[in-house]
């Protein structure tokens, strides 16, 4: 559902696919970083601790991170960020392929959307790559 080559049971190792799908649905809580509600930062951090990758805890400082990518050079695993207040960055998502991006969304908790709806159309502002070469292989295996 999530990407290529992701399977509906859950592997033994962390895959990126399969960590979404455990926690989508889990409400949007602001500040959260648990399964009992995530922000949208607090989601990519907990997701990216399963692959013992540390990032800052806020949008805009994880926006600092890394390398920037182009949009049309996404690949899964890269963040993708947002202007959802007008003032700056203020949204994170992963990019999970397809053009389709997982956050915890302030209306609909953890879900998935498209880069291509109005909405996150409107307010695309950069993504970053995060994850090393190896560290990408493992996220998708």
């Amino acid at each position: 559902m999530l990407s290529a080559g992701a399977t509906s049971t859950y592997a033994s190792s962390p895959n990126l696919a399969n960590e979404v799908d455990k926690v989508i649905g889990t409400p949007y809580l602001w500040g959260g970083t648990t399964k009992a509600g995530f922000d949208c930062s607090g989601f990519i951090q907990y997701i990216f601790d399963k692959f013992k990758l540390d990032l800052p805890r806020t949008s805009n400082t994880q926006a600092k991170e890394g390398t920037s990518v182009d949009q049309e050079n996404l690949r899964a695993g890269d963040l993708v960020f947002f202007n959802t207040s007008g003032q700056g960055i203020s949204h994170v998502g992963i990019f999970l392929g397809n053009n389709k991006f997982a956050h915890s969304s302030s209306s609909r908790g953890v879900t998935i959307s498209n880069l291509s709806e109005s909405y996150y159309k409107n307010r695309y502002v950069t993504a970053r790559r995060v994850v090393s070469q190896q560290s990408y292989h493992k996220m998708m295996s």
